[in-house]
């Protein structure tokens, strides 16, 4: 027979995992917690990067509309240069041909007169001709409407023969420039005569009556 020891009993086998103290199970827990932040730590960094495309996106956008809004400005001052500079130029063409309308009218006069000749003529179809270059338009004809507008009244009468304010006679031409004008014809005008309107008038009102045979016996 085997002798037992008193006092000493057999223990079973415990498995190792099992052998780990409470504080090896905790340390386990710590380091597997400090394992998986991880993969937001990604998710963090591709947010901030988004926030910073919109932030770029955004500011150019901004520049994109300011860089529009400035050249529109640049165009409209463009614009701007351009109508005052024609504006500008039309007024001392305007100043410097006022000047010589004097000279025209007596080109003019001398030509009606028959005393164009010579070196004169050819002095004065230059004069002429450079105005005409420079854009001024000479206007005013006998048998056009009268428009005071454009013309300036200095004689008035009546004729039979117009049917409403006529110019009968050019007294002196009037010039423009474009739609500018400088200076308005000067002319002689015509009205129609006023019993002729007026016998026209009784003419047409006695019309109707003779048509109606005139009124009705009781």
């Amino acid at each position: 027979m085997t002798e037992e020891t008193p006092g000493f009993e057999e223990q079973p086998d415990v498995p190792s995992e099992a052998a780990q103290t409470p504080d090896d199970a905790a340390k386990g827990a710590g380091s597997a917690d400090k394992a998986g932040p991880a993969a937001p730590a990604g998710d963090l960094e591709q947010v901030a990067l988004q926030a910073q495309l919109d932030q770029v996106r955004t500011a150019l956008s901004e520049r994109t509309a300011d860089l529009q809004r400035l050249q529109a400005e640049y165009q409209n001052y463009r614009r701007r240069v351009e109508r005052d500079r024609v504006t500008v130029k039309e007024i001392a063409v305007a100043s410097l041909l006022s000047e010589l309308l004097p000279v025209l009218d007596d080109i003019g006069r001398a030509r009606e007169h028959g005393e164009l000749v010579g070196g004169f003529k050819s002095v004065g179809e230059s004069v002429e001709a450079v105005s005409s270059k420079l854009g001024l338009q000479q206007f005013g004809k006998e048998g056009e409407p009268f428009d005071p507008l454009v013309h300036e009244a200095l004689m008035h009468s009546y004729a039979p023969d117009v049917t409403e304010t006529t110019c009968v006679q050019i007294l002196q031409p009037g010039y423009r420039i474009g739609e500018r004008t400088i200076r308005p014809a000067r002319v002689a005008v015509a009205e129609p005569q006023p019993g002729a309107t007026a016998k026209g008038g009784e003419g047409e009102a006695a019309a109707p009556d003779e048509e109606s045979g005139g009124p009705e016996e009781g």
